[in-house]
Protein backbone atom coordinates (compact mmCIF):
# COMPACT_ATOMS: atom_id res chain seq x y z
CA UNK A 1 0.00 0.00 0.00
CA UNK A 2 1.69 3.61 -1.02
CA UNK A 3 1.02 6.17 1.41
CA UNK A 4 0.80 9.79 -0.51
CA UNK A 5 2.04 11.75 2.04
CA UNK A 6 5.58 9.49 2.45
CA UNK A 7 8.18 11.23 0.22
CA UNK A 8 9.64 9.28 -2.13
CA UNK A 9 13.65 8.64 -1.21
CA UNK A 10 16.14 11.72 -2.65
CA UNK A 11 13.35 13.89 -2.77
CA UNK A 12 12.76 17.06 -0.79
CA UNK A 13 9.28 15.40 0.37
CA UNK A 14 7.23 18.43 -2.37
CA UNK A 15 7.96 15.40 -4.87
CA UNK A 16 11.20 17.50 -5.81
CA UNK A 17 14.78 16.61 -5.45
CA UNK A 18 16.51 17.58 -2.41
CA UNK A 19 20.08 18.58 -1.57
CA UNK A 20 20.42 14.92 -1.00
CA UNK A 21 19.73 13.47 -4.34
CA UNK A 22 22.92 14.55 -5.18
CA UNK A 23 25.05 13.15 -2.29
CA UNK A 24 26.37 16.12 -0.77
CA UNK A 25 25.33 17.92 2.61
CA UNK A 26 22.48 19.76 3.25
CA UNK A 27 22.72 23.13 4.12
CA UNK A 28 24.67 24.26 7.05
CA UNK A 29 26.16 20.91 7.65
CA UNK A 30 30.07 20.18 7.02
CA UNK A 31 30.93 17.34 5.03
CA UNK A 32 32.59 14.09 6.14
CA UNK A 33 35.82 15.42 4.81
CA UNK A 34 35.20 18.73 7.09
CA UNK A 35 34.53 16.39 10.33
CA UNK A 36 37.59 14.22 9.66
CA UNK A 37 39.36 17.93 9.43
CA UNK A 38 37.89 19.03 12.59
CA UNK A 39 38.27 16.10 14.71
CA UNK A 40 41.73 16.28 14.01
CA UNK A 41 42.58 19.78 14.55
CA UNK A 42 40.91 19.18 17.88
CA UNK A 43 42.86 15.92 18.58
CA UNK A 44 45.97 18.65 18.35
CA UNK A 45 44.75 20.83 20.62
CA UNK A 46 43.82 18.40 23.01
CA UNK A 47 47.19 16.97 22.78
CA UNK A 48 49.30 20.11 23.13
CA UNK A 49 47.20 20.87 26.38
CA UNK A 50 48.13 17.76 27.92
CA UNK A 51 51.76 18.33 27.05
CA UNK A 52 51.60 21.88 28.59
CA UNK A 53 49.77 20.35 31.53
CA UNK A 54 52.88 17.36 31.58
CA UNK A 55 55.10 20.53 31.73
CA UNK A 56 53.72 22.08 34.37
CA UNK A 57 53.03 19.08 36.37
CA UNK A 58 57.22 18.12 35.53
CA UNK A 59 58.36 21.35 37.02
CA UNK A 60 56.06 21.30 40.11
CA UNK A 61 57.42 17.72 40.87
CA UNK A 62 60.91 17.42 40.00
CA UNK A 63 61.86 21.14 39.69
CA UNK A 64 63.17 23.17 36.64
CA UNK A 65 66.48 21.57 37.15
CA UNK A 66 65.27 18.14 35.31
CA UNK A 67 64.94 19.94 31.93
CA UNK A 68 68.41 19.69 31.07
CA UNK A 69 68.42 16.07 32.05
CA UNK A 70 65.00 14.86 29.86
CA UNK A 71 66.96 13.63 26.67
CA UNK A 72 69.23 11.24 28.95
CA UNK A 73 66.19 9.87 31.00
CA UNK A 74 64.22 8.91 28.21
CA UNK A 75 66.79 6.72 27.34
CA UNK A 76 67.73 5.80 31.20
CA UNK A 77 64.91 3.64 32.76
CA UNK A 78 67.20 3.48 36.15
CA UNK A 79 67.34 7.72 36.03
CA UNK A 80 64.05 7.78 36.01
CA UNK A 81 62.97 5.23 38.92
CA UNK A 82 65.97 6.83 41.09
CA UNK A 83 64.42 10.46 39.93
CA UNK A 84 60.66 9.08 41.10
CA UNK A 85 62.08 7.19 44.36
CA UNK A 86 63.80 10.81 45.29
CA UNK A 87 61.37 13.11 45.27
CA UNK A 88 58.22 10.84 46.29
CA UNK A 89 60.22 9.88 49.35
CA UNK A 90 57.24 11.05 52.00
CA UNK A 91 54.56 9.09 50.47
CA UNK A 92 56.96 6.04 49.48
CA UNK A 93 58.03 6.12 53.28
CA UNK A 94 54.61 5.90 54.43
CA UNK A 95 53.85 3.00 52.06
CA UNK A 96 56.94 0.66 52.44
CA UNK A 97 58.57 1.71 55.67
CA UNK A 98 61.80 4.07 56.10
CA UNK A 99 64.43 0.88 56.26
CA UNK A 100 62.71 -0.33 52.65
CA UNK A 101 63.09 3.08 51.56
CA UNK A 102 66.49 3.38 52.56
CA UNK A 103 67.54 -0.06 51.27
CA UNK A 104 65.91 0.98 48.13
CA UNK A 105 67.47 3.94 47.99
CA UNK A 106 70.57 2.41 48.05
CA UNK A 107 69.84 -0.34 45.47
CA UNK A 108 68.99 2.70 43.01
CA UNK A 109 71.90 4.50 43.33
CA UNK A 110 74.39 1.25 43.02
CA UNK A 111 72.94 0.51 39.79
CA UNK A 112 72.66 4.57 38.73
CA UNK A 113 74.98 5.59 36.10
CA UNK A 114 76.57 9.42 36.89
CA UNK A 115 74.36 11.43 34.73
CA UNK A 116 71.12 9.76 36.77
CA UNK A 117 72.95 10.94 40.36
CA UNK A 118 73.46 14.24 38.76
CA UNK A 119 69.52 14.64 37.30
CA UNK A 120 68.79 14.30 40.97
CA UNK A 121 69.96 17.12 41.50
CA UNK A 122 72.94 16.46 44.21
CA UNK A 123 75.57 18.63 44.24
CA UNK A 124 78.65 17.15 42.41
CA UNK A 125 82.61 17.37 42.43
CA UNK A 126 82.28 20.94 40.58
CA UNK A 127 80.39 22.51 43.67
CA UNK A 128 79.14 20.15 46.49
CA UNK A 129 76.32 22.59 47.66
CA UNK A 130 74.47 22.92 44.67
CA UNK A 131 73.00 20.40 41.59
CA UNK A 132 74.85 20.25 37.80
CA UNK A 133 74.44 23.29 36.26
CA UNK A 134 76.06 22.48 32.89
CA UNK A 135 72.93 19.97 32.38
CA UNK A 136 73.36 20.86 28.52
CA UNK A 137 76.71 19.41 28.47
CA UNK A 138 76.49 16.36 31.54
CA UNK A 139 73.63 15.02 29.82
CA UNK A 140 75.86 14.64 26.86
CA UNK A 141 77.34 10.73 25.87
CA UNK A 142 81.47 10.89 26.72
CA UNK A 143 83.74 10.89 22.84
CA UNK A 144 86.06 7.93 24.05
CA UNK A 145 88.93 6.68 21.35
CA UNK A 146 88.92 2.80 20.98
CA UNK A 147 90.35 1.43 24.00
CA UNK A 148 89.79 4.31 26.20
CA UNK A 149 87.90 4.74 29.46
CA UNK A 150 85.87 7.52 31.10
CA UNK A 151 88.38 9.28 33.38
CA UNK A 152 88.56 8.26 37.19
CA UNK A 153 87.96 12.11 38.27
CA UNK A 154 86.01 14.30 35.76
CA UNK A 155 85.10 17.94 36.86
CA UNK A 156 82.11 19.69 35.17
CA UNK A 157 81.03 20.55 32.65
CA UNK A 158 82.03 17.33 31.28
CA UNK A 159 80.14 14.83 29.22
CA UNK A 160 78.74 12.12 30.89
CA UNK A 161 78.50 14.58 34.57
CA UNK A 162 80.77 14.58 36.98
CA UNK A 163 82.55 11.40 38.98
CA UNK A 164 81.27 11.97 42.53
CA UNK A 165 78.68 13.35 44.04
CA UNK A 166 76.93 15.31 48.06
CA UNK A 167 74.35 15.48 49.23
CA UNK A 168 74.09 18.63 51.91
CA UNK A 169 70.72 19.43 52.07
CA UNK A 170 68.89 16.24 53.77
CA UNK A 171 69.21 14.10 56.15
CA UNK A 172 70.17 11.61 54.55
CA UNK A 173 74.02 12.83 53.33
CA UNK A 174 74.82 10.91 50.61
CA UNK A 175 78.15 10.12 49.12
CA UNK A 176 78.61 8.61 45.83
CA UNK A 177 81.82 8.54 43.82
CA UNK A 178 82.89 6.63 40.97
CA UNK A 179 86.00 4.64 40.37
CA UNK A 180 87.89 3.46 37.61
CA UNK A 181 85.97 4.55 34.41
CA UNK A 182 82.94 3.92 36.43
CA UNK A 183 82.93 0.46 36.59
CA UNK A 184 83.05 0.52 40.21
CA UNK A 185 81.00 2.87 42.49
CA UNK A 186 80.70 3.48 46.57
CA UNK A 187 77.00 4.74 47.68
CA UNK A 188 77.21 5.95 51.62
CA UNK A 189 74.58 7.23 53.25
CA UNK A 190 75.96 8.74 56.90
CA UNK A 191 72.46 9.90 57.73
CA UNK A 192 73.58 12.03 60.98
CA UNK A 193 75.28 9.46 62.36
CA UNK A 194 78.41 6.70 62.26
CA UNK A 195 76.13 4.20 63.97
CA UNK A 196 73.45 5.20 61.01
CA UNK A 197 75.30 4.97 58.31
CA UNK A 198 75.07 2.65 55.41
CA UNK A 199 77.46 1.79 52.49
CA UNK A 200 77.38 -0.24 49.09
CA UNK A 201 79.84 -1.21 47.02
CA UNK A 202 79.31 -2.36 43.81
CA UNK A 203 75.78 -2.68 45.12
CA UNK A 204 77.09 -4.78 47.75
CA UNK A 205 76.03 -3.88 51.40
CA UNK A 206 79.71 -3.37 53.39
CA UNK A 207 80.44 -2.91 56.98
CA UNK A 208 77.34 -3.80 58.39
CA UNK A 209 77.39 -3.70 62.06
CA UNK A 210 80.28 -0.86 62.51
CA UNK A 211 80.21 2.73 63.21
CA UNK A 212 81.51 4.37 59.74
CA UNK A 213 83.18 7.30 59.19
CA UNK A 214 81.81 10.20 57.11
CA UNK A 215 83.29 9.20 53.50
CA UNK A 216 85.80 6.98 52.23
CA UNK A 217 88.12 7.22 49.60
CA UNK A 218 89.15 5.25 46.68
CA UNK A 219 92.66 3.66 46.33
CA UNK A 220 94.66 2.12 43.07
CA UNK A 221 91.09 2.57 41.64
CA UNK A 222 90.23 -1.09 43.63
CA UNK A 223 89.92 -0.76 47.10
CA UNK A 224 87.08 1.31 48.62
CA UNK A 225 88.60 2.64 52.32
CA UNK A 226 86.66 3.93 55.26
CA UNK A 227 87.47 4.62 58.47
CA UNK A 228 85.13 3.09 61.15
CA UNK A 229 84.85 2.85 65.09
CA UNK A 230 88.22 2.00 66.61
CA UNK A 231 88.83 -0.38 69.81
CA UNK A 232 87.65 0.63 72.84
CA UNK A 233 90.00 -0.91 75.02
CA UNK A 234 92.88 1.02 73.47
CA UNK A 235 95.02 2.89 75.37
CA UNK A 236 94.39 6.14 73.52
CA UNK A 237 90.89 5.70 72.89
CA UNK A 238 88.78 8.72 73.73
CA UNK A 239 87.20 12.01 72.44
CA UNK A 240 88.44 12.97 68.92
CA UNK A 241 89.31 16.50 68.07
CA UNK A 242 85.99 18.44 66.99
CA UNK A 243 85.08 17.84 63.42
CA UNK A 244 85.85 14.20 63.58
CA UNK A 245 82.70 11.90 63.48
CA UNK A 246 84.39 8.36 65.38
CA UNK A 247 86.55 8.41 68.73
CA UNK A 248 90.43 9.17 68.63
CA UNK A 249 91.37 5.63 67.18
CA UNK A 250 89.83 4.25 64.41
CA UNK A 251 90.00 1.21 62.60
CA UNK A 252 90.40 0.36 58.65
CA UNK A 253 88.04 -0.95 56.73
CA UNK A 254 89.49 -2.02 53.10
CA UNK A 255 86.57 -3.49 50.34
CA UNK A 256 88.61 -4.95 47.60
CA UNK A 257 85.82 -4.40 44.76
CA UNK A 258 87.58 -6.58 42.21
CA UNK A 259 87.14 -9.62 44.20
CA UNK A 260 84.72 -8.69 46.69
CA UNK A 261 86.38 -9.21 49.80
CA UNK A 262 86.92 -7.11 52.65
CA UNK A 263 89.07 -6.64 55.44
CA UNK A 264 88.64 -5.02 58.64
CA UNK A 265 92.13 -3.99 60.15
CA UNK A 266 92.56 -2.90 63.86
CA UNK A 267 95.03 -1.03 65.54
CA UNK A 268 97.09 -2.90 68.44
CA UNK A 269 97.44 -1.06 71.54
CA UNK A 270 101.15 -0.15 70.05
CA UNK A 271 99.69 1.61 66.91
CA UNK A 272 98.36 4.90 67.20
CA UNK A 273 96.19 4.88 64.33
CA UNK A 274 94.14 8.38 64.53
CA UNK A 275 94.10 9.17 60.56
CA UNK A 276 94.75 5.96 59.05
CA UNK A 277 95.38 5.60 55.39
CA UNK A 278 96.40 2.59 53.05
CA UNK A 279 98.83 2.74 50.29
CA UNK A 280 99.25 0.05 47.68
CA UNK A 281 102.47 -0.47 45.41
CA UNK A 282 103.82 -3.47 43.19
CA UNK A 283 100.79 -5.83 44.95
CA UNK A 284 101.79 -4.44 48.34
CA UNK A 285 99.47 -2.68 50.84
CA UNK A 286 100.80 -0.65 53.56
CA UNK A 287 99.07 0.96 56.38
CA UNK A 288 100.41 4.23 58.14
CA UNK A 289 98.98 5.84 61.22
CA UNK A 290 98.43 8.94 59.65
CA UNK A 291 98.42 10.65 56.51
CA UNK A 292 101.56 12.18 57.62
CA UNK A 293 103.67 9.14 58.35
CA UNK A 294 102.82 8.22 54.68
CA UNK A 295 103.54 11.61 53.14
CA UNK A 296 106.84 11.34 54.78
CA UNK A 297 107.68 7.96 53.77
CA UNK A 298 107.84 6.86 57.32
CA UNK A 299 107.12 2.75 58.62
CA UNK A 300 104.13 1.41 57.97
CA UNK A 301 102.24 -0.17 60.62
CA UNK A 302 100.62 -2.97 58.57
CA UNK A 303 102.19 -4.28 55.21
CA UNK A 304 99.90 -7.32 53.24
CA UNK A 305 100.17 -8.54 49.68
CA UNK A 306 96.97 -7.80 47.37
CA UNK A 307 97.91 -9.00 44.28
CA UNK A 308 96.09 -8.61 41.08
CA UNK A 309 92.60 -10.16 41.14
CA UNK A 310 93.36 -12.92 38.66
CA UNK A 311 95.76 -14.30 41.30
CA UNK A 312 92.64 -15.29 43.65
CA UNK A 313 91.93 -14.58 47.09
CA UNK A 314 94.39 -12.58 49.06
CA UNK A 315 96.02 -14.63 52.13
CA UNK A 316 94.49 -14.35 55.27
Amino acid sequence: MKWPWRAKPGTDGKGGTGAGAAGGPASGEESFAETIQRRIEEDARAAEAAERHGHRRMIEHWGEGVLGWRDWLSRSPVGVDLLHWWHDEPELTALVGEERYLERLGELLSQAAARDVAAMGLGCTRRVDRACRFAEICSQDPVLAPGEELASYRHGGVAGACSSFIDCHTPHEIDVTFAHGDRHRSVLLFRDHPGKALLWVDGVRVGEGHWLDKGGWWVAERFFVIRIGGPDDHPEQGLAPIGNQLCNIVSLLVHDAERGTTRILVPEHTESWTDPVLAVRDGTASVYPTREDRDADGTPDRVFPVGEPEDGPDPA
